[in-house]
C-alpha cells in the first residue's frame, strides 16, 4: 500500500472492471482546462454515468465531482473504494465498495 503507484493501479483495475461489467467500449476520461477531472465517463443505455476510483476508506465529495455532474449532465456518479461499505452521499453520488460493484452495476443493465 505504500508504493507510489498503488492509487493508479487501483484506478486502472476499477476502470477495467466497470468496462467489463457494463460490456461497453463507450468509455472515456474527462477533464477540463481548469483542472476538473473524471476517471471514467460511460455512456450506457442513453445515459451518462461517472466513475471515480478513490483509494480511501472515507472519500469526500470534490469540486471536480460536482463540476462533472453539472457539465456532463450525469445521471449518477459512483465513487469506487476498496473498503467494505457502500453508501450514498446524496441522490447523485454514491460510494460503492469494489466488492459490491458487480451487483450495483447489474442494476444499470
Amino acid at each position: 500500500m505504500g508504493h507510489q503507484k498503488v492509487g493508479a493501479s487501483f484506478e486502472g483495475f476499477v476502470i477495467e472492471q466497470i468496462v467489463s461489467l457494463l460490456r461497453t467500449r463507450d468509455a472515456y476520461f474527462w477533464g477540463t482546462h481548469q483542472g476538473a477531472e473524471l476517471d471514467l465517463l460511460v455512456m450506457h443505455r442513453g445515459k451518462r454515468f461517472g466513475f471515480e476510483a478513490k483509494l480511501s476508506e472515507s472519500p469526500t465529495v470534490t469540486k471536480s465531482m460536482r463540476i462533472a455532474i453539472e457539465n456532463l449532465s450525469l445521471e449518477h456518479l459512483f465513487v469506487v473504494v476498496p473498503g467494505a461499505s457502500s453508501f450514498s452521499f446524496d441522490k447523485q453520488i454514491e460510494v460503492v465498495a469494489v466488492t459490491d460493484l458487480p451487483a450495483r452495476l447489474a442494476r444499470l443493465r
